[in-house]
């Protein structure tokens, strides 16, 4: 074998490594994927959520799509919209729309509370921001009329995690960049063997995001530049809630198939989701030579 092969057969042995699912025996945990309206392209973000989940080897994975327009518009459409959220152990929050009837609120509530997982992913968490309980599950949120009454927003400065009441509207963003994620819970189980510091594909940077702030660790920031109109400020991009007995994971990346190419989304969109739905993380950490500072790994999916 020639060393051009030699080098070639190498590297393509420790890609699929890289990325072929694990091969541990843990059984696989039951994911929903919930969507049905998004200010972003849910229709084209949904199948990527999947197949990045799918791809880890942990899940199976199902989309419940909600009806497009409010309850007020199609009453009987919502009427038959019940999920049934305790089947999975984890839900996969990719909606941004209108506000849910009282009955599916309070079952999705009750589903949390009483136990069950859910990952909140990018837009996500500008939704509902008059309902109280969907606000302390996901910490904070943009938008959506948010401001100082809706909580704090979430600083790391001076080496810690404060909680700023300065007044204003809660959510914002600069121009779409690539980023660096700080860890600033590395034994945390999400984090735990990931680098210090991996750098982001382009994306929103999601900044002045405001809420209740109960029962948070941040578990990653990325400082958002003034040069691409950002805040100077460290800004919260991997939170851990607890909401009763259940696990929120909250990630604010993600803004469409561009970002979520990105694998610093994929292998904490994994480790996330099985973070919130058993507590634990058994998802092999990669390589730390493949989550680099200086440059995004990006890989595909449909």
């Amino acid at each position: 074998m020639t060393t051009h092969r030699l080098l070639l057969s190498l590297a393509t042995l420790l890609t699929l490594s890289l990325f072929a699912p694990p091969s541990h025996a843990a059984d696989k945990l039951n994911a929903l994927i919930i969507d049905g309206q998004n200010n972003h392209d849910w229709k084209a973000c949904t199948p990527i959520l999947k197949s990045i989940l799918q791809d880890s080897g942990r899940f199976t994975v199902t989309v419940s799509t909600a009806p497009s327009q409010s309850p007020q518009k199609t009453p009987d459409a919502w009427a038959n919209y019940n999920p049934k959220f305790a089947d999975y152990d984890v839900l996969i929050f990719n909606y941004n729309g209108d506000l849910w009837p009282q009955t599916l609120r309070t079952n999705f509530t009750n589903y949390v509370r009483n136990g069950g997982g859910l990952v909140i992913v990018h837009a996500a968490d500008n939704s509902f921001p008059d309902w109280p309980e969907f606000n302390e599950m996901i910490a904070v949120g943009g938008w959506g009329g948010r401001n100082q009454q809706s909580g704090p927003m979430i600083r790391y400065r001076n080496g810690k995690i404060v909680f700023d009441s300065s007044p204003g509207d809660g959510g914002t963003h600069g121009a779409q960049h690539p980023f660096l994620l700080e860890s600033r819970e590395p034994n945390h189980p999400v984090m735990k063997g990931l680098p210090q510091a991996f750098r982001h594909a382009p994306d929103e940077l999601y900044a002045k995001l405001r809420g209740p702030c109960k029962n948070v660790t941040v578990l990653a920031t990325a400082f958002s530049d003034p040069k691409t109109g950002g805040t100077n400020e460290n800004e919260p991009i991997l939170l851990a809630i607890d909401f009763g007995k259940g696990r929120v994971f909250h990630t604010v990346i993600g803004h469409g198939p561009e970002a979520m190419s990105s694998l610093a989304f994929q292998i904490t969109l994994q480790r996330g989701s099985e973070f919130a739905a058993t507590a634990k993380v058994t998802l092999p950490a990669p390589n730390p030579a493949d989550l680099p500072a200086d440059k995004p790994v990006l890989r595909n999916f449909k």
